[in-house]
């Protein structure tokens, strides 16, 4: 015994995460944070902004000389000119070629400067809407939290109303046995108790349920150990609801809101690409440059290491302003020619050249002309969608009021209904226990107290959800403890 206890002593030691990671439990930052790291959609909103910031990074490099090299070699035969000499022949000879070519934009109307303005905006609305699914996510993963935080609150009372009956059950079996209460009375107390059971256990599967909807927020394996921190609910922060006006709330959220950054990002980004668009209807000015150089098999020049060889006398004939023929004679040379080396020619041949390169669009099947009046209408679309999600939003925020107000009216009123309901089933309890009421009687009022204490926790929760809605709007952000 004692090497095993000190054996298990060992084990703990060295593994101590172990122990401590059956009873963690997860409270609403660390859920929020989970699911903002590993929430697909925030994924996918990520690779979105990086796509939007290699379109930036893209654009820019636009503003940066082009810069090419390439070589050729081959084979070339028939009636051909010789690159280097530029005399026709009919003969078969290699030819290897190098060229260097550069370009940069010199002028273009400023069609590169605003679509690169364009492009960091609507990088930056990239990045304003991946903060407003990180938002979404936060908020649907509250809500679920809450969710299950009132079922589980739910269940507490399911089990308490089940013990309940079934001392009362027992209680009565007692009294039943001593021939002071009649057999109804058990009957109609295991009816009860049945009934309490069955609810039990439905309000076990809805934490169940509830619980498996958090972790499909989160992206959490459904079948990895997951227990939810479960603060008192009357423990959560909530702001006054005086200070949750809607107009101003709506203001704030105009300002604060990830999706009105966005829209706003996206419109100044628009009328940039509008500009770029026009501007690249107009010439181009680029300065270009070149080099080159060649070398070709057949490319040969006097040999000066060797003397001409006489071969002969050639006579041709001449007229005189006379008119009269005369002839002269003239000595008739071989020429020794040898190959130039191959760096040698590269050499001879290098060539460079410098301009200015002008690109005036005339006809191009109207192709720039409709990117423009697009530009111009996709301009027009995101400012109606920007309405439309500002319109949207301020129905939100006074919908959001209205439920808040109205959660808040229906909790102090189940507050009311929960205090006269326990008090009626405290009377009842006595009134039965001296035999001056009967089972059902007894029944009827203790379930009216158990739902009202459902309809006062679900009025609560629902109240503090609604007001942590307008609290997002504000821009507070999400968060259950005072931290």
């Amino acid at each position: 015994m004692k090497k095993l206890l000190l054996l298990t002593l060992t084990l703990s030691s060295l593994y101590p995460p172990l122990a401590g990671l059956a009873q963690d439990k997860w409270d609403l930052r660390r859920c929020v944070d989970y699911a903002v790291a590993n929430n697909i959609s925030v994924k996918q909103a990520d690779v979105q902004a990086r796509l939007a910031k290699l379109t930036l990074e893209q654009s820019q490099w636009n503003q940066v000389p082009t810069l090419s090299l390439g070589t050729q070699l081959g084979l070339k035969s028939g009636n051909t000119q010789n690159p280097n000499t530029y005399a026709l022949s009919t003969q078969t000879y290699t030819l290897n070629n190098y060229q260097a070519q550069s370009s940069v934009t010199a002028f273009n109307f400023f069609s590169i400067r605003n679509a690169i303005v364009a492009n960091r905006l609507a990088w930056q609305a990239a990045l304003a809407n991946s903060d407003k699914t990180k938002n979404d996510i936060s908020l649907n993963v509250a809500n679920a939290y809450l969710q299950a935080l009132l079922a589980i609150e739910q269940t507490d009372i399911a089990k308490a109303k089940l013990r309940l009956s079934q001392n009362q059950l027992e209680i009565t079996r007692k009294q039943v046995q001593a021939g002071s209460l009649p057999e109804l009375n058990a009957a109609e107390l295991e009816s009860q108790v049945a009934q309490d059971s069955a609810t039990f256990i439905g309000a076990q599967g809805t934490v169940t349920q509830n619980v498996l909807q958090l972790k499909a927020y989160m992206d959490l394996d459904a079948a990895a150990p997951f227990e939810i921190y479960t603060p008192p609910v009357e423990d959560i922060p909530v702001e006054n609801i005086a200070d949750l006006q809607p107009e101003s709330v709506y203001s704030l959220a105009l300002v604060n809101q990830p999706l009105q950054k966005m829209d706003a990002l996206n419109i100044a980004s628009l009328r940039k690409t509008v500009e770029s668009s026009k501007g690249a209807m107009y010439p181009t000015f680029s300065i270009v440059g070149q080099l080159g150089a060649s070398w070709i098999s057949t490319y040969q020049q006097q040999d000066p290491s060797k003397q001409p060889a006489y071969t002969g006398t050639d006579t041709l004939p001449t007229l005189h302003i006379t008119g009269s023929n005369s002839f002269i004679t003239q000595d008739m040379f071989n020429i020794p020619l040898k190959n130039i080396g191959y760096f040698r020619q590269l050499n001879t041949t290098f060539n460079q050249f410098i301009g200015l390169n002008v690109n005036i669009p005339i006809l191009n099947n109207r192709q720039l002309r409709t990117a423009y009046d697009k530009s111009k209408l996709n301009l027009r679309n995101q400012e109606l969608q920007r309405d439309q999600d500002n319109l949207t939003l301020k129905q939100n925020i006074y919908q959001a009021y209205t439920a808040a107000i109205t959660a808040l009216q229906k909790f102090e009123a189940n507050k009311i209904t929960v205090t006269a309901t326990h008090k009626s089933a405290e009377y009842a309890d006595k009134r039965y226990h001296v035999g001056m009421l009967n089972t059902i009687d007894l029944l009827t009022n203790q379930n009216n107290y158990f739902n009202a204490q459902i309809n006062l926790l679900s009025s609560q929760f629902d109240y503090v959800f609604k007001m942590k809605v307008l609290e997002y709007y504000k821009g507070l952000g999400i968060k259950l403890s005072k931290q």
